[in-house]
């Protein structure tokens, strides 16, 4: 049978605590490793993407992408107060639907972490590059970028990359960081992330004077958009849905949490809300100040927020947000990696990974050997790959991760009713419902070509499945009786 392998809540949480992390973090270092997580390539980056999708209309895109977000988070908040294990969204799908569908969460969850991870990173490398060339050292391309990158130069020949040297070196020292403590690591992250908010504060208070209700106009030049067609609102919202992504690496957290019924609703919601009112307000401001009408000149920018406080008339603090950026993004690749290795943890101890993906370091207490395989896979990824068009293909396994988390709180609704809940999501039978239609919503206004990778993605995860996670399953061994 390939649905008889389900795995009790009580049995998930009695192997935590016999072979768990050690507890060690708090609300506020949650909340930290959630803004950690979610301000980064997605706001500093993606804004012009947004804006050559939808124009002035990306406001409404990040209030559709922040709006579904809002109700993953609760239903989130809800299976993570209860189950406060490593493993997200995989860990309540094997309580809930049993292992196949936890597998298959599980692998889309590479999409969202791995994938995110290295995307982020080429994108760091891309600031630093450019800083680089302003102070007289930049690199030359073949050592920032991956072989498939090209560039046409003044003399019309095309260069193309070799080796991202950048990108892997962040990759490495993130994944350092997180093998010599999670405490650390989130220390590390709460300093990036006052940088983070400082930069965006200081670009709101600056670009709220410059804007001009003229720039508004016309507010929806490509539409709302249709399905799989990749532009107009939707199409926006898609992609920007890559700027919220990370506040359910919160739960990932929840076995290394002090008290994690009461703080880890604190570190989802709470790293959300902020992060979405810094959202609205920063798209607000650079859509009034400079206009974003597709094919102008915030579309085109690769450094959206600096481009504008430049046109504003403030270069020298154009150039510091670009900074700011610099200094910050390293936080968002080590939460994906962080997200990824605790994700893997977990699938390792129930004997869907190599044995060795769960081994904890004696003296700093973390999953060592997930993460340094990890970090390297990421690191030779970023280095090798083109991975920014890849942001929509992180989308996919994050839409899809959601989708199930909202269908299995609401399972657990009826199915086990009296058991003990910390947290409830207010009007389940509405949020719920909302959130999965929210999902797919999103997942289908990616396009054609990121849902067939997504489907490609899929399939090899059920290869391996069969050909190797299958078989040395520690729950099928216990069904067999060996």
């Amino acid at each position: 049978m390939l649905f008889d392998r389900v795995k009790s809540l009580d049995h998930i949480l009695a192997s935590a605590e016999t072979r768990g992390l050690k507890r060690q973090l708090g609300a506020f270092d949650l909340t930290m490793l959630g803004i950690g997580a979610i301000i980064g390539t997605g706001i500093f980056v993606l804004t012009s993407v947004a804006a050559e999708k939808a124009g002035p209309g990306m406001m409404y895109s990040f209030v559709i992408a922040g709006f579904i977000c809002a109700l993953a988070a609760l239903v989130y908040s809800e299976i993570a107060a209860m189950v406060p294990v490593a493993g997200s969204a995989y860990t309540y799908s094997y309580a809930v639907f049993g292992e196949l569908i936890a597998w298959m969460v599980g692998w889309a969850l590479i999409l969202e972490y791995a994938v995110a991870a290295a995307a982020v990173a080429v994108g760091w490398s891309g600031y630093i590059n450019g800083f680089l060339h302003e102070i007289g050292y930049g690199l030359p391309l073949v050592w920032t970028a991956g072989p498939g990158d090209t560039i046409a130069l003044a003399d019309g020949t095309i260069s193309a990359g070799g080796f991202n040297l950048l990108a892997f070196l962040i990759s490495l020292f993130v994944t350092f960081l997180l093998i010599i403590g999670t405490e650390k690591s989130a220390r590390f992250t709460a300093l990036l992330v006052i940088v983070k908010i400082i930069a965006l504060t200081v670009f709101i208070v600056l670009a709220i004077p410059a804007v001009n209700a003229v720039n508004f106009e016309p507010m929806l030049p490509n539409g709302w958009g249709t399905p799989a067609s990749g532009v107009g609102v939707l199409g926006a919202a898609a992609s920007i849905f890559f700027a919220y992504i990370g506040f359910d690496a919160v739960s990932t957290a929840a076995e290394e949490t002090k008290n994690p019924n009461r703080n880890v609703p604190i570190g989802l919601i709470g790293s959300l809300g902020i992060c979405t009112i810094f959202y609205l307000v920063v798209a607000y401001a650079a859509v009034g100040a400079v206009g974003a009408q597709p094919g102008g000149e915030l579309s085109q920018s690769k450094e959206p927020l600096a481009f504008v406080l430049r046109a504003v008339g403030y270069p020298a603090i154009g150039n510091w947000v670009a900074s700011a950026a610099i200094i910050a993004l390293p936080s968002v690749v080590l939460m994906m990696i962080y997200g990824q290795t605790r994700v893997l943890f977990t699938m390792s101890r129930d004997g869907l990974m190599p044995r060795s993906f769960s081994h904890i370091h004696v003296r700093f207490h973390t999953p060592y050997v997930v993460t340094l395989i990890t970090g390297i896979a990421v690191a030779f990824f970023a280095a090798m790959f083109p991975v920014a068009m890849l942001a929509d293909v992180s989308n996919s396994g994050t839409l899809f991760a959601f989708f199930m988390v909202a269908l299995s709180v609401m399972v657990l609704r009826r199915r086990e009713p009296d058991r003990h809940r910390p947290f409830r999501t207010p009007m389940i039978w509405i949020v719920g419902p909302l959130a999965m239609a929210g999902c797919a919503l999103l997942f289908v206004s990616l396009g054609w070509g990121t849902i067939r990778l997504f489907v490609i993605w899929a399939v090899l995860g059920l290869i391996v499945y069969f050909g190797y996670a299958r078989k040395h399953s520690l729950m099928g061994k216990q069904q067999a009786g060996d």
